[in-house]
């Protein structure tokens, strides 16, 4: 039986097109990419046949847009600050350990 597949991702700079593929599969998703070697049509081809693509099974394309989204913008909800209990070193809310003195952010 075959997946219907979608495309998910369509960029000309192919590290990009890269990297939304390996951020889908650490996620468990299987991405297929396309078009890596058409840049050279340019010209005979029209612009946008010509970029990389990122496709996905067509049931998992709401999944695999939203860690899209967070890989290129970031994550919807930025952590807040936090003070380290341990030396008390103000940290951006992106770090989960102090940079100071090396303890971990309590998670809860």
């Amino acid at each position: 039986m075959e997946t219907r597949r979608v495309c998910i991702f369509r960029h000309p700079n192919a590290l990009l097109v890269g990297h939304v593929r390996n951020v889908l599969e650490s996620a468990g998703l299987r991405a297929e990419l396309r078009n890596m070697t058409l840049a050279g049509g340019a010209g005979e081809l029209p612009p946008d046949q010509c970029e990389g693509e990122v496709w996905v099974a067509a049931i998992v394309r709401e999944r695999a847009g939203a860690l899209v989204r967070e890989a290129l913008d970031g994550p919807v909800d930025a952590p807040a600050d936090w003070r380290c209990p341990g030396c008390g070193e103000l940290l951006a809310g992106v770090f989960d350990a102090c940079w100071r003195c090396g303890l971990e952010r309590d998670p809860g």
